[in-house]
């Protein structure tokens, strides 16, 4: 199976999307599609060229922000012999290659003004012209943008072409953040996981345990489902007891005991003064709270030293006696700043 055509949630936000696409395909005009990092905007350009008549011809994707300025429209409109140097053979462009198929432009707010003229032309009229010469080649391509950026304010700014805009925007399909796909985490996670384990051979799918699934569900995902996939198999793969369901959950994979940080951001953190001490009218000496926040941080951090103590800083039974997930353990460990492997 393609691990990259999936379309998996079945969330109403997510559904819209898919099926806005699948409208949007017959008609062959372009479309925008707007989400953020790790959405799946190439899964909807998939979508838009297999449902369309252009299914059988080809797709051609160029990321606009994955080339210096100077080369991308030398990529887009190709080039001939002696344009510029380096230029030994004549080229033809992605326009040229997507003929009589679909142009799929990732990352299209990081296109120059001088590409986003010429791109203004091919979409008016179909017609593009190589570097190096004056004679237009006619083509026909229906162009699918992405982008996770504001084009409308850009234009605003002027630094997107509001008249380009005005022609790339017939359909503007917007992706929804996993963040905000209702009950499509669990569905995702089963499936990638499932997959993960059979790449490792493993006999059973022993699922998540619901403290684990527990963690994913509360996860903001700012990396959205391509985030949720690496961390779902890197669970699997890390767990090593395919007999228990997975128990351990890792979101951060830099986190370490021994990672490196920055010394100054040591030297110059302030330490906390929560509480003040202070007698009331009958002479006896009482704690005043200044700063609600900073006392229950210190508060925090003295229960999970007392308990990182008592268990002999075993941090899984340290998170079993809090009530925390490993995870959740680890998290409070590394913003109090505590090693979580005894006094140095």
């Amino acid at each position: 199976m393609d691990r990259n055509v999936q379309f998996i949630g079945q969330s109403t936000a997510f559904l819209d999307a898919v099926e806005r696409a699948s409208r949007a395909a017959s008609t062959g005009r372009p479309v925008l599609v707007i989400g953020e990092r790790g959405t799946g905007k190439e899964l909807i350009a998939q979508r838009l060229h297999h449902l369309s008549a252009r299914w059988g011809e080809p797709l051609v994707t160029l990321n606009c922000a994955a080339l210096p300025e100077t080369l991308i429209e030398a990529e887009l409109f190709g080039h001939e012999a002696g344009a510029f140097t380096g230029a030994t053979r004549a080229r033809a462009g992605r326009f040229e290659e997507a003929d009589k198929g679909t142009l799929f432009l990732d990352e299209l707010g990081n296109l120059s003004m001088a590409a986003q003229e010429r791109l203004l032309r091919a979409v008016e009229y179909g017609e593009v012209t190589r570097i190096g010469s004056s004679r237009p080649v006619q083509v026909d391509v229906r162009i699918v943008g992405a982008t996770n950026a504001d084009l409308p304010r850009m234009a605003a700014e002027d630094k997107f072409r509001a008249d380009l805009l005005d022609r790339l925007s017939f359909e503007v399909i917007t992706l929804p953040p996993l963040r905000a796909r209702e009950g499509d985490v669990p569905e995702l996670a089963e499936y990638y996981g499932r997959r993960m384990a059979t790449e490792l051979g493993w006999d059973r799918w022993p699922g998540f345990a619901s403290a684990a699934m527990d963690a994913l569900e509360r996860y903001a995902w700012p990396g959205n489902v391509r985030e949720l996939r690496n961390v779902v198999e890197r669970a699997v793969y890390r767990w090593d007891d395919e007999g228990r369901p997975i128990g351990e959950i890792v979101f951060d994979p830099f986190e370490s005991d021994w990672a490196p940080c920055s010394e100054k951001s040591e030297a110059t953190a302030p330490e906390p003064m929560p509480a003040t001490r202070t007698q009331d009218n009958t002479g006896r000496e009482r704690e005043v709270v200044t700063d609600l926040r900073a006392a229950v941080e210190a508060h925090e951090r003295q229960l999970i030293e007392e308990a990182l103590e008592q268990n002999r800083w075993n941090q899984r039974r340290t998170a079993n006696a809090l009530g925390l997930t490993y995870d959740q353990l680890r998290h409070c460990l590394k913003k109090h700043g505590l090693s979580g492997s005894g006094p140095r």
